[in-house]
């Protein structure tokens, strides 16, 4: 049903938008070896130096792919090529649990990802609640928007959980692996030698110096990366901060749902995390927030944001408030703009981020592990560097309309639910709201995208100039007025303001026509080509 109200609106508004997109545009040995190497490199690690690496290193490397980091896509990353047969050497900064105000709902479409990876079970015995759709709130009215899982095992929903919770039963169930070794360190550079990555220097958990080498180092280190910069062009926007509370003991108006709250000046959300604890997450625009050690904080929320939640949590967040376990986190944003490494590849908000408000994160990251997943495992060996580093080009294109649907969505929502002084954006955002209200295909299809179900970059163009004429036509009736016919054009204008930039940063060619991408069509490498590879002869 939702394909085909799909192109029912993709007939009477495909050409237009089209129209528009053309004119804007432009990822050693076993265990018992490789301690006998690395007490080896020990001893020449602080003379190591691009130019000197090999020297250092013994005929065989440590591992067949190195992982920096063991957050959602690290762990994911190791238990998936791990299981696949790789040797898998994972550095994490930190192993104990983490305490993170963000990455703690996981969308249906992230969870089906998990079942492909074979990773579901890392959502149970964490006290982690079942999410059905959301909540959307506006001005003293509400409406609920359901998932559409009719087509899907009972199973498969969103989750909300502890984020530290889930990382952790991940990194344990990647453990378990026999070639996967977790290891606490700091990686403090790659090691390149004549334009290829040779693997890691890192600092152990007792701050000895030490190397490890692998054909392929994954960074997926988390948006705080301090690896990116030599491996893509980080435009780094900030454009809100996040201010992280927890309601403990209160009910949801609707349960199992998440609530986002259409506020000024920018959304608030609730959701549940524990059978005993919702989490509030108040979007504060800007780099800047509201001191939390001199009571400003505490003030901006009992004044500014109480005042506009609902009425059944109100006590609930004032009791958050005065307990004062207040966190802050700024929301980045990220375009995915790659510099394509022989022997490296980026991976999660190291490489590519969002914001936060649709909890669209790890369902990218895990489509991403299924992407590269599919790619590596014809190759039975990742040993020739600038053979694999074009062929993995085509991983940065086939997951585009996954990940740039998911982002735009994103970054488009964000900006139309925050509050504005111009009234043609102020339209916008009760458009949006009155759209998503009339239920049925209206919502259905906004909630498929929103949750990953139904990640197609044309359908989400649809239905967000259906939202801009629906407010159009709200203005212009029943009698159009010079007024209403100026603010409708320039609800267009700001539509069109808001959802191009996005979908520049994406890639239009990328996002909208993979196929015609030539690294789409790359092919793993020739088993001739491979049989040298494994000879030694290349």
């Amino acid at each position: 049903m939702v394909v085909d109200v799909d192109q029912y609106l993709l007939g009477w508004i495909l050409a237009s938008v089209l129209g528009l997109i053309a004119a804007y545009s432009t990822v050693a040995k076993r265990r018992s070896n490789r301690r006998a190497l690395l007490a080896e490199r020990s001893e020449c690690v602080k003379s190591v130096t691009v130019s000197n690496a090999t020297e250092c290193r013994s005929a065989e490397d440590d591992a067949d792919v190195i992982i920096v980091g063991a957050g959602v896509a690290g762990s994911a990353l190791a238990h998936t090529l791990g299981k696949d047969g790789r040797r898998v050497h994972v550095i994490e900064r930190d192993l104990t649990e983490q305490d993170r105000i963000v990455g703690e709902l996981l969308q249906p479409g992230g969870y089906l990802k998990l079942i492909e990876l074979g990773l579901e079970d890392c959502v149970e015995e964490i006290d982690a609640q079942r999410v059905f759709g959301y909540a959307l709130f506006k001005d003293g009215k509400n409406t609920r928007l359901s998932y559409p899982l009719e087509k899907f095992h009972s199973d498969v929903s969103g989750r909300s959980f502890h984020n530290g919770r889930f990382i952790q039963r991940m990194r344990e169930k990647a453990a378990t692996l026999p070639n996967v070794q977790l290891e606490q360190g700091t990686v403090t550079s790659l090691l390149e030698e004549k334009g290829t990555i040779k693997g890691v220097q890192y600092k152990t958990k007792t701050g000895q110096e030490m190397t490890a080498y692998a054909p392929l180092t994954i960074v997926c280190d988390g948006c705080f990366s301090n690896l990116r910069r030599s491996l893509c062009n980080p435009k780094v926007d900030v454009p809100s901060c996040f201010v992280g509370l927890i309601l403990e003991n209160c009910d949801l108006p609707h349960a199992n749902h998440g609530h986002v709250i259409l506020a000024d000046p920018s959304p608030i959300l609730f959701y549940q995390i524990s059978s005993t604890e919702v989490r509030c997450l108040v979007d504060v625009p800007g780099q800047k927030v509201p001191s939390i050690s001199n009571g400003e904080m505490a003030k901006y929320l009992k004044t500014v944001v109480a005042p506009q939640i609902p009425p059944q949590i109100y006590d609930a967040f004032i009791a958050a408030v005065d307990k004062g376990n207040i966190r802050t986190m700024p929301n980045r944003s990220m375009p995915a703009a790659p510099y394509p490494t022989p022997g490296a590849l980026l991976m999660g908000d190291a490489f590519n981020m969002r914001h936060p408000l649709t909890g669209g994160g790890m369902t990218v990251a895990l489509s991403d592990i299924v992407v590269l997943r599919d790619l590596l495992r014809p190759l039975r060996t990742l040993n020739d560097a600038p053979t694999l580093s074009k062929y993995l080009e085509s991983f940065y294109t086939l997951r585009k309309p996954v990940a740039s649907t998911i982002n735009t969505l994103a970054g488009a929502l964000y900006k139309v639910f925050s509050s504005s002084p111009d009234q043609a954006r102020k339209e916008m955002r009760q458009a949006c709201f009155d759209y998503l209200s009339l239920g049925g295909v209206f919502s259905m299809g906004p909630i498929s995208l929103l949750s990953g179900l139904n990640p197609r970059p044309l359908s989400l163009v649809a239905h967000f100039f259906a939202v801009a004429v629906y407010g159009v036509g709200r203005l212009l009736l029943p009698f159009p007025s010079p007024k209403r016919v100026w603010i409708g054009a320039r609800l267009i204008s700001s539509a069109s303001g808001i959802i191009f930039p996005i979908i520049k940063a994406e890639g239009v060619r990328q996002m909208f026509f993979p196929a015609t991408v030539p690294a789409y069509y790359r092919t793993p490498v020739s088993s001739e080509k491979r049989t040298k590879i494994e000879d030694g002869k290349n």
